[in-house]
C-alpha cells in the first residue's frame, strides 16, 4: 500500500486538536515533502526520521514521499510529529501494517538513533486520546505523565524500534499504571510566622474564600513569609483542579514535574517581569504566570516596583478567571483562577512614620499612584503588617497564638466544604445574583455597610467584595447567616488607610 494514515495531535493553548498525518509514496525521484502549515522545527523532521528509521535497521523507501498534515490551516510545532511521521512512512511502504495505527495515537520526537525523546503537552494528548476512545503510544520519559489520566490508554517505549514490535504485536509494551507521587505536599508551616495575629487571621480568611490580598508595612515584618505560607492552608486540590493545573504545566517551557501532582501551585516573578511574561504570548501563545499559578497562588513582592502597564493585565484575569491571547495568527485562551496575595511598602523607603523615613509627601504620593485604583478596587483585604514585638522573636513559646498550618488548614477546609454544599463554589467567585441569595443581610447591617461605603468611598465592586469576605468569616465561625461582627470585620479589611495605604 502506497498511502496511510496516522492520527496525532497538535498543542493550541490548552488544547490538544486532532491532527491527520497522510503519507503518500509515488513514483518519481527519492524526496521527502511536508504539507499543512508546518513550521521549521517540523519540517526539519524528514532528516531525524531519515536517520532514525535507516538507524534502526528499518528500510528508507526511495520514492518520492508527500506528507500531510491536516487540517491545513492549524499551526504544527516541535518535533512531536516525528514519530507519527516515522510510523506512516513505514506503514506506506508496507513495513507495518496499516490496521494496526486506526484505533491509536503518537506523539513524541526521534533523535537520529530511533531513540524517542520525550515532548511538551503529553496531559492535555492523553485527555483527548481518551476522549476520541483511541490508545496513546508516546516516549518512555513521557510515561509517568500519561499515567496520571486513568481513563487514557498509553503505552510508552524507548526507541522507535521498540513501537514498530509492538504494533507488529511481537514485543508488546505494557499499559502505563498510575505513577507514585508523593501523597503529602512540603509546604512551610505558619507557625514560623511570629506575631502578626491580624495578618495572619487575614491569611486564613483569604485561604478559606479564595480571596485576593494585599499586605502593606515596612520591610522585614514577614509579608513575604506570610504569603509563601498561603498554599500551606489551602483545602486540598480536587482531582479536576490537580488535573487542570497540570495540563497548563504540561505546556508550558519548564513542563509539568510530576513530584508537584495535587500541590498548589505558588508563582513568584521578579518585578521586572513583562506583560508577556505575566499573561502570556508568544507567536505560538504559551501561558504565563497567571495561568501557572491557576488553583495556586500568585505573589507579587514589592508590587509599585512592577511597570503599571504590566500591573493593569491583571485587573481582566482577576475578575474573569482567564486570559485570552489573541495574535494574527491563532488565538489561545488559558485558565487563570488564581489566587493573588502581593506586598508593598507603605512609602519609597519603607518606613514611613518612623525617624529615619526621610520621604516627602510629593514622593510618598507618587510611590503609592504606580498602584492604580481599579486594580486596588479588585483586591479583596487590604492589611497592615506592622513591625513585629522584639520579645517574639525569642522563640515560638513566646507566642501563644501560633498555630501550625494543619490546624489552620483543617479550619480553612470545613469553611470550604461549607460553601461547597451550599453554593457548590468559592465564595470570591459568586456573581451578583448569587450574592443576593447567599449573603443577605439584616436592615441594620445594610445601614451598616452603607454609611461605610459612602465614609471610605467605596464602589459597588467593594460592596460585592465585603459581602463575600463576610460571608467567608460567617463560614470560619461555623455560621449560617452573616452577623455584624463578620461585616464589621469585613469593613475593616477595605480601609486604606488602616492597611497604611
Amino acid at each position: 500500500m502506497t498511502i496511510a494514515t496516522v492520527f496525532s495531535r497538535a498543542m493550541t493553548g490548552v488544547k490538544a486538536q486532532a491532527v491527520t498525518v497522510e503519507v503518500h509514496l509515488s513514483n518519481g525521484l527519492p524526496s521527502l515533502s511536508i504539507v499543512g502549515m508546518a513550521e521549521t522545527a517540523v519540517k526539519e523532521s524528514k532528516d531525524r526520521v531519515r536517520s532514525a528509521i535507516l538507524n534502526s535497521q528499518l528500510n528508507f523507501p526511495q520514492q518520492r514521499i508527500t506528507i500531510n498534515l491536516a487540517p491545513a490551516d492549524l499551526p504544527k510545532e516541535g518535533g512531536r510529529f516525528d514519530l507519527p511521521i516515522a510510523l506512516g512512512i513505514l506503514a506506506a511502504s508496507g513495513q507495518i501494517p496499516v490496521k494496526v495505527l486506526a484505533d491509536k495515537e503518537f506523539i513524541g520526537e526521534l533523535g537520529l538513533t530511533g531513540e524517542c525523546r520525550p515532548v511538551r503537552g503529553v496531559l492535555p494528548t492523553a485527555l483527548a486520546a481518551a476522549k476520541a476512545a483511541r490508545s496513546l503510544l508516546l516516549p518512555a520519559d513521557n510515561a509517568d505523565e500519561a499515567s496520571l489520566i486513568e481513563q487514557c490508554e498509553s503505552y510508552a517505549g524507548h526507541s522507535l524500534l521498540e513501537i514498530c514490535a509492538h504494533l507488529h504485536g511481537q514485543q508488546p509494551l505494557k499499559i502505563n499504571r498510575g505513577a507514585s507521587v508523593q501523597s503529602e505536599p512540603d509546604y512551610p508551616d505558619l507557625i514560623d510566622v511570629r506575631g502578626q495575629g491580624h495578618a495572619r487571621r487575614a491569611l486564613e480568611i483569604a485561604a478559606a474564600g479564595n480571596h485576593s490580598l494585599l499586605f502593606s508595612g515596612p520591610p522585614g515584618t514577614g509579608k513575604t513569609m506570610l504569603a509563601s505560607r498561603l498554599p500551606g492552608i489551602l483545602s486540598q486540590m480536587s482531582e479536576q483542579e490537580a488535573v487542570e493545573t497540570a495540563t497548563i504545566h504540561s505546556i508550558a517551557a519548564n513542563g509539568f514535574n510530576i513530584g508537584q501532582w495535587q500541590q498548589r501551585p505558588f508563582r513568584a516573578p521578579h518585578h521586572t517581569a513583562s506583560a508577556v511574561a505575566l499573561v502570556g504570548g508568544g507567536s505560538h501563545p504559551r501561558p504565563g504566570e497567571i495561568s501557572l499559578a491557576h488553583h495556586g497562588v500568585l505573589f507579587l513582592d514589592e508590587l509599585p516596583e512592577f511597570d503599571r502597564r504590566v500591573l493593569e493585565v491583571l485587573r481582566e484575569p482577576i475578575e474573569s478567571g482567564k486570559i485570552t491571547v489573541s495574535r494574527a495568527a491563532n488565538q489561545a485562551e488559558f485558565p487563570a483562577r488564581f489566587q493573588l496575595v502581593a506586598a508593598m511598602n507603605p512609602c519609597p523607603c519603607g518606613y514611613l512614620g518612623e525617624s529615619r523615613c526621610h520621604c516627602t509627601e510629593d514622593q510618598v504620593r507618587r510611590y503609592r499612584a504606580k498602584v492604580s485604583g481599579p486594580l486596588l478596587d479588585r483586591i479583596d483585604m487590604l492589611v497592615d503588617v506592622p513591625v513585629v514585638d522584639k520579645t517574639l522573636l525569642r522563640s515560638r513559646a513566646e507566642d501563644p497564638t501560633a498555630e501550625m498550618s494543619e490546624q489552620v488548614r483543617a479550619r480553612v477546609s470545613r469553611a470550604r466544604h461549607r460553601q461547597l454544599e451550599r453554593q457548590g463554589k468559592a465564595n470570591n467567585v459568586l456573581e451578583q445574583k448569587e450574592i443576593e441569595v447567599y449573603c443577605p443581610l439584616k436592615d441594620s447591617d445594610y445601614q451598616l455597610v452603607e454609611k461605610a461605603i459612602t465614609r471610605l468611598g467605596l464602589s459597588a465592586r467593594a460592596y460585592h467584595r465585603i459581602l463575600k469576605v463576610a460571608r467567608t468569616i460567617a463560614d470560619l465561625a461555623g455560621s449560617r447567616d452573616i452577623n455584624t461582627e463578620h461585616l464589621s470585620e469585613a469593613i475593616g479589611y477595605r480601609r486604606l488607610e488602616a492597611a497604611g495605604l
